[in-house]
């Protein structure tokens, strides 16, 4: 691993954990193991680092996870659907470079709009117009009952943000939350898919 990715690593360690202004550069360079100084020949400072963090972590959750940008291959049944939808869940509460980033965005969210926008693209907007794309499709295809996407989208997501936000908070509660969110998805395939 590079300086430069130990740097990021440690910050973003510290920043979930301390949030952005509770953490300094000084403290980054010690957890990496350099001074503060050698810090400034990878990053122009801590915002530098910041927005690094967010740079990274939003390319490795378009990657992994998908938006409305990118939905990926339509699920061609429920199991399928099913299965794509626990492997986001599972990614995006197990990764350990989104969970940090998430516990990081929702306590910082109301210090700063960027943050704020963000942590709602990841909590609403983003995951629910990617589920709609996905029901549209699978719509059109007859998988889904005809109703309205946009609620489809939000009914399918919301439970699962709330029981994320629990792992999260309560991380001995991870299993459970997972458990929940399995039947949840389960629950309303079986009331909204047509197979």
């Amino acid at each position: 691993m590079t300086t430069r990715d130990r740097i990021l690593n440690e910050a973003l360690t510290l920043f979930s954990e301390n949030g952005y202004d509770g953490t300094g550069v000084e403290q980054i360079a010690e957890k990496v193991g350099i001074k503060a100084p050698s810090l400034y020949k990878h990053f122009k400072g801590k915002e530098d680092i910041l927005y690094a963090l967010i740079d990274i972590t939003e390319a490795r959750y378009e990657e992994f996870f998908g938006s409305n940008r990118h939905i990926g291959k339509l699920p061609e049944s429920k199991e399928e659907f099913m299965q794509t939808a626990i492997k986001k869940v599972s990614f995006t509460m197990n990764d350990p470079m989104i969970r940090k980033m998430r516990k990081f965005l929702v306590r910082e969210q109301f210090r700063n709009e960027r943050f704020a926008e963000i942590t709602t693209k990841h909590q609403l907007h983003g995951i629910q117009g990617m589920y709609m794309k996905i029901i549209e499709g699978m719509m059109s295809k007859g998988l889904f009952k005809e109703d309205d996407p946009e609620l489809l989208a939000t009914e399918v997501t919301a439970p699962v943000a709330l029981w994320i936000a629990k792992a999260d908070r309560q991380p001995q509660c991870t299993r459970e939350s997972m458990e929940n969110i399995e039947k949840h998805v389960r629950h309303f395939c079986d009331v909204y898919m047509t197979e």
